[in-house]
């Protein structure tokens, strides 16, 4: 049976993800190329992804779960090991934000009580799993997933087992709209530009998408708005005679003018904190390995008959389905 089956997809998927290059690379080598043949093309996928992503956003209250559970710190630290085994193993930006939205959905649809390091250890190994395994031509091994920066090694029948848990939470809904999902729609809505400026332009706004999920406060906004809030800066920034043009586009034009306006601000304010820049600095480049000369901390031995999975619910145990419909609905009327 094919994949597809299971993962709800669309036809607007770019088969430039599914390369075990990274996408900001084949961007800089061939800025021009698109998968969207036509601006209708585009415009056309645009509507379709703003209204997939209402099926791939968190549960409501999401934000005040995490702040009231002591949870930022924890998911925080996920979110730049993600970041961090992104570069160290080669992979797709597409992966890492597909990982991290499998983490917000499943952390947001389990709200158990207790939740400890090594939950969200194993939580984050099975996400980025996952997501490889989706996205990636060669997904990396399991041993090779937790080779640097956890406190906690698992054993791949333990990752396995997380594994499908996940994959039954989320309904085996894996086809994501993230707000890189948005990248090559928004830029086909910039005027032509030289290979410099586009290469340049792509990989601002790729940062800035990045450093949008290490910010809690951009939790409680639909990818689309963070994706055109994003641009919005960069041209701000690169190119300011681009911005009218893009402000023109359909897909803005399906936003509240206040959600706009706030993202934009927030986002604004990222470009100009210090420890964003530095959080996010080197986010398009490598990061430092640990050399095997340094001695590393002494990781804890998590054997599989040691971890009971059933603390997490399943589908089957009404996970807020009705909340959820309430809240697209609210999404829809915006």
């Amino acid at each position: 049976m094919e994949i597809s089956l299971f993962c709800d997809e669309l036809w607007l998927s770019n088969p430039d993800e599914t390369s075990h290059e990274p996408k900001q690379r084949i961007l800089e080598r061939c800025p021009g190329c698109s998968f969207y043949n036509t601006k209708e093309d585009c415009e056309q996928a645009s509507i379709i992804c703003s209204k997939k992503e209402l099926s791939y956003i968190p549960e409501p209250g999401y934000l005040e779960y995490l702040q009231s559970n002591n949870l930022m710190n924890f998911r925080l630290k996920a979110i730049q090991w993600l970041f961090k085994s992104r570069s160290r193993l080669n992979l797709c930006y597409g992966t890492v934000f597909n990982a991290a939205n499998h983490l917000d959905r499943f952390i947001s649809m389990n709200q158990c009580h207790g939740w400890k390091c090594w939950m969200i250890e194993l939580l984050s190994v099975a996400c980025l799993s996952v997501a490889s395994k989706f996205t990636e031509t060669s997904a990396p091994l399991l041993q090779e997933i937790q080779l640097e920066d956890l406190e906690h090694w698992f054993e791949s029948s333990t990752i396995r087992r997380m594994e499908l848990t996940l994959l039954q939470t989320l309904g085996w809904h894996l086809g994501c709209v993230t707000p890189y999902s948005y990248v090559e729609l928004l830029l086909s809505n910039v005027d032509s530009l030289e290979y410099h400026l586009h290469n340049q332009l792509t990989t601002r706004f790729t940062q800035l998408l990045l450093g949008a999920m290490l910010d809690f406060k951009l939790l409680e906004f639909r990818p689309s708005l963070i994706a055109v809030s994003a641009l919005r800066c960069c041209l701000d920034e690169l190119i300011p005679s681009s911005c009218s043009h893009l402000a023109s586009t359909s897909l803005l034009n399906q936003f509240q003018k206040d959600d706009l306006h706030k993202c934009h601000m927030i986002m604004k304010s990222r470009m100009v904190d210090p420890l964003s820049n530095i959080l996010v600095s080197g986010q398009l480049h490598n990061w430092p390995s640990s050399p095997v000369t340094v001695l590393v901390k002494e990781r804890i031995d998590i054997y599989d008959s040691q971890v009971d999975l059933s603390m997490f619910k399943l589908p089957g145990s009404n996970i807020n389905s009705e909340s959820c419909r309430k809240r697209k609905r609210q999404l829809l009327e915006h």
